[in-house]
């Protein structure tokens, strides 16, 4: 085989992203001439099942008239719970938190198994996921519930199960974010967080999945755009333009011979400091084989003008990206030794999905109030507005509609929306013996706060659903009557925290994390 030309080469390295259902011409031309390698979707670019089909042929299309030979990778951020990129024509699956919140790691396996045959069946071949960060900053704003806990060995193996699932269903897998995100209370889709901890703590703890994952065979490793001074002492250097972490650390000290992908360059960490054009040449300077440019085709464009500037004047050398460029066609090897095309049993995994549900759902505290059970009690339910915590979840996913779920075992209850009026607060205590409340991340929501407040002053008895955040427990009054945390706000899960308030089931699911 011959050896592939310089613009070949910098052509696999990208991995871009682009607006709507079907290519864009000027995306489709960009691909052809630089014979791009890698796309990333969104729930942006997510129609129908059919539609879904249609693009992803027609980008492998696009790709075999680039004259590439090997398949486009292409990827979504299918972590499952809170943050997915496709609902329609897809079983809603537990996320991480939810998982652990089994105990029972076989569920990690199975559910991601079934998430990559799904995925596949779809035309797309990468899941970004695991997420394999250690989420023990209960201020954390953008990990939170996408992590298995705040227990490194719980989170590795559980995360072991993920990743083993995941490519039994022949999906290419990337766990992230190394070396770790879970202890910041910055979101990098934001700002740039520093992670301080000594490199003993650091394998003691955000390590430590990481390095099982690597044992494993993990496809890929997703870098996190984070400093850590005990790994690179360099001030403002986060680990994905940082050569002494992804070349010296990650391939030498912990023998990675993977991929490693960036996360997105246009997150506020690189564009709003190095910018995401001169950000993508460092990154692969420090040893990272994929950067990724989620969004705008002048930013892509600007970069294969920067990696090419930097390749002429010797500051990055064609041997260097040669040595990307044939770890990339090795993983894309592995896409066509793993072709599959199996019938999908929507229903048989929509049944397994709703099992494991059932023990994810946790009641942190209650089980003396519950169930409601007066069949003449006026209910009152009361809905947060749909929302969004971090850059990596897509809002229209962000739906918290406990009021259906309890409309299905109390049909005459009566569902509003917040913000409550104060002639409706007055009016609270006469019209109903019960109030169910669904909060989402109620630790940074000061005004449903204030509202649990205001309704634990009527007496009438309060009961809680946390929808992301289980930490929400520890900013609302004692004297609620009932607490349970469903870890998302997936449909199923609602359903099994209305099945539980009605006493129709009981809860067993247990906290990944210290309330």
């Amino acid at each position: 085989m011959k050896k592939p030309t310089i613009q070949d080469i910098i052509g696999q390295t990208l991995v871009i992203g682009f607006d709507g259902t079907t290519v864009p011409k000027e995306t489709e031309a960009f691909i052809k001439e630089y014979k791009i390698g890698n796309i990333i979707l969104f729930a942006r670019n997510m129609g129908s099942p059919e539609e879904i089909r249609a693009l992803t042929s027609h980008l492998q299309q696009i790709g075999k008239e680039s004259g590439q030979s090997k398949p486009l990778l292409i990827a979504v951020d299918q972590e499952n719970g809170i943050v997915r990129r496709i609902d329609d024509g897809t079983t809603t699956i537990p996320g991480a938190m939810a998982l652990a919140a089994t105990g029972n790691p076989q569920h990690a396996y199975d559910m991601y198994k079934i998430t990559a045959k799904e995925l596949r069946s779809l035309g797309i071949n990468w899941n970004l996921a695991p997420v394999l960060d250690v989420n023990n900053n209960p201020n954390n704003p953008v990990i939170g519930v996408r992590s298995f806990g705040e227990d490194a060995n719980i989170v590795a193996q559980f995360g072991e199960k993920a990743l083993q699932g995941l490519q039994a269903g022949g999906m290419i897998t990337a766990v992230k974010h190394f070396p770790g995100h879970g202890d910041t209370d910055v979101d990098s889709h934001l700002g740039m967080p520093v992670i301080s901890h000594s490199l003993e703590r650091l394998h003691e703890i955000e390590l430590v999945p990481f390095k099982k994952s690597i044992e494993c065979g993990t496809d890929v490793v997703m870098t996190a755009h984070i400093h850590f001074p005990a790994l690179d002492a360099r001030a403002h250097i986060p680990a994905t333009l940082s050569y002494p972490i992804m070349t010296n650390f990650l391939r030498r000290d912990l023998s990675y011979n993977g991929l490693i992908t960036t996360d997105d360059m246009e997150m506020d960490a690189i564009s709003k400091s190095i910018g995401t054009e001169k950000g993508c040449v460092e990154a692969l300077l420090a040893g990272v084989d994929l950067v990724m440019i989620s969004h705008t085709l002048s930013k892509q464009i600007g970069t294969i003008d920067e990696i090419k500037k930097a390749v002429s004047a010797k500051k990055l050398s064609e041997e260097r990206l040669y040595e990307s460029y044939c770890r990339i066609q090795k993983v894309k090897q592995k896409l066509l030794d793993k072709e599959i095309r199996r019938p999908i049993n929507y229903s048989q995994h929509q049944k397994q999905a709703q099992a494991v549900y059932r023990e994810s759902v946790t009641l942190e505290k209650g089980i003396e109030q519950l169930p409601i059970t007066s069949h003449s009690a006026r209910i009152l339910v009361i809905e947060p507005p749909a929302s969004t915590q971090t850059g990596a979840e897509d809002p229209q996913y962000a739906k918290a509609a406990i009021g259906r779920a309890i409309l299905t075992f109390k049909p005459d209850a009566s569902v509003v929306q917040m913000p409550l009026s104060e002639v409706d607060l007055l009016a609270i205590h006469e019209r109903y013996d019960a109030i169910i409340i669904g909060l989402l991340s109620a630790s940074v929501q000061e005004d449903q706060r204030q509202l649990v407040e205001k309704l634990v002053e009527t007496e009438i008895p309060i009961h809680v659903v946390a929808m992301r955040s289980p930490y929400d427990i520890q900013h609302v009054p004692d004297a609620i009557a009932s607490y349970i945390n469903t870890y998302e706000f997936s449909y199923p899960a609602l359903e099994v925290a209305a099945a539980a308030l009605f006493g129709k089931i009981q809860l067993t699911g247990t906290s990944p994390v210290t309330l």
